[in-house]
């Protein structure tokens, strides 16, 4: 093993290989930042011009391309409150307030060194611990996803601490927003009002957009403000932040990376799952916990290592069982089987020199990442510089133009404005937008394995065999009880200290 992860390294390092990596990463971050184009998108736009190379280069280029993107969704989640990816929906939390604070360098920063850390966790676990980690994802049937999912919605409570019932409200509005379109069960249309525009559902990415980013626009018209904050670049930004990176957040960074690892093996879980999860643990375990939400450092790392963590905790499924663990890795997959590869465990026999080449390529890619990041972030960071009049005009065209790519579908652009009105008046009054983005995606898939969950109960015999024996699912349950618990109780015990403080 150790002679191929050596042949890895110099393979990665091959000239050609090497500039791959560049040109992937920079491309991926640029497909990341804009709105709509989705890592899944920008790396299947590219398996085509694999067929030309040789197989080490093509999947090499394609992992680099993944990387880049799913990094990449935190630079306009920063900078414009607007997530470039839904896997960055949690990043908006504390890096928007960071911007507003004139401390975006140092958010953008935070945002690329987490980035490559959780990367490089990510596929230490998918070099090291590929053949255990896949037999766990292999333990989670449809009751195990259900109890994720609420375990994923409970951090709802610790999201909206100050008001809760609002968070709860707002995350209730958008799962039920979420069931517009076909019963996953009994395929009949739900809630489509007669228009058969509104059969597939409400996609998610449209309405993350017009969440984050069309509201925006609103609120950056309505403040009369000349510039979205106050920049100015200062040398040496990343170097200061990996320092307070390391004395302030080591255990958060390696948390949530280990996180973000264990969620993307779960097939169909994603970035999205692990980076809310990430920030839930982050804010239960930091000492400082009113300052999420308006501008910690600490929640900027939690989300973005976990969300790229999940980049090789997807891949162990696809290279050891043939199952892939996330979207993108359904697209490499597709181009391994393009190159007459067979993923499944014989792969790191029969094509072990592909295979390592492939996992070492990664490592390389999230330290290639650091340079690369930092030199784009002196260009995107200048965003702030631009008067708000042109951002505004550029934001509303990017959000037509990313809602539209989706499906090419009016529709999908109607749905974008529609919650983009629904996220700046629900905002003005209180409602908590990232709850409800949390509802849009993690609403179908609740649905849908509560579905699965119920027909496998009743060729069972038993819901409550089905839903509160298996060793996971109960572990799921303690988790999901004491999330939502301990908001109680520290509010409880803050209202006590405050009143001990007064007398």
């Amino acid at each position: 093993m150790l002679e191929h992860i050596i042949q890895g390294f110099v393979n990665s390092f091959i000239p050609f290989n090497f500039l791959l990596i560049i040109a992937g990463l920079t491309g991926g971050i640029i497909i990341g930042a804009l709105p709509g184009l989705t890592a899944t998108m920008g790396v299947a736009l590219m398996v085509p011009i694999t067929f030309a190379m040789n197989p080490i280069s093509g999947l090499v280029m394609l992992g680099a391309i993944y990387s880049g993107a799913i990094y990449g969704g935190s630079n306009s989640a920063i900078l414009i409150n607007t997530p470039g990816t839904p896997s960055s929906v949690a990043t908006t939390f504390d890096g928007w307030p960071m911007t507003q604070k004139g401390d975006a360098e140092g958010a953008l920063n935070a945002s690329l060194l987490a980035s490559a850390f959780g990367g490089v966790i990510g596929t230490l676990f998918l070099l090291f611990l590929a053949a255990p980690m896949a037999q766990l994802a292999l333990k989670f049937g449809a009751p195990e996803f259900f109890w994720l999912c609420i375990f994923g919605l409970s951090t709802i409570a610790a999201m909206s601490q100050g008001n809760v019932v609002k968070g709860l409200i707002s995350g209730a509005l958008g799962m039920t927003i979420s069931t517009i379109g076909l019963d996953p069960l009994e395929g009949l249309p739900r809630f489509t009002f007669g228009s058969y525009s509104l059969v597939q559902g409400i996609e998610v990415i449209p309405a993350m957009i017009g969440l984050f980013s069309f509201s925006q626009v609103i609120i950056l018209v309505g403040s009369k403000k000349k510039f979205i904050a106050a920049y100015k670049g200062k040398k040496g930004a990343t170097l200061r932040t990996a320092k307070i990176l390391w004395k302030k957040t080591k255990a958060n960074l390696l948390r949530s990376s280990v996180i973000g690892s264990f969620v993307g093996i779960l097939p169909g879980a994603g970035g999205e799952i692990a980076s809310i999860i990430s920030y839930n643990e982050a804010k239960r375990w930091d000492d400082n916990k009113c300052n999420f939400g308006k501008g910690a450092i600490e929640g900027v790392v939690a989300s973005e290592s976990a969300n790229n963590a999940t980049i090789g905790g997807s891949l162990i499924p696809m290279l050891t069982l043939g199952i892939p663990g996330s979207a993108v890795a359904a697209v490499i997959m597709g181009a391994l089987l393009a190159h007459g590869i067979q993923p499944g465990f014989k792969i790191f026999i029969n094509n072990a020199d592909l295979a390592y080449t492939f996992i070492v390529s990664l490592i390389v890619v999230n330290i290639a990442m650091v340079f690369v990041g930092s030199v784009l972030i002196k260009g995107t960071a200048k965003v702030l510089n631009v008067p708000t009049s042109y951002i505004g005009v550029a934001i509303v065209a990017l959000s037509i133009i990313g809602s539209y790519a989706i499906r090419n579908s009016m529709v999908d652009v109607m749905v974008m404005i529609f919650f983009g009105l629904v996220g700046y008046f629900g905002g003005r009054i209180g409602f908590d937008t990232g709850a409800m983005a949390l509802g849009i995606i993690l609403g179908p898939i609740v649905e849908d394995n509560l579905s699965r969950s119920i027909s496998l109960a009743g060729a069972e015999g038993s819901v409550f065999k089905v839903f509160f024996t298996h060793p996971i699912s109960l572990l799921l349950i303690i988790l999901t009880l004491v999330s939502v618990l301990t908001p109680m109780f520290l509010s409880k015990y803050r209202c006590k200290k405050e009143a001990g403080a007064n007398d």
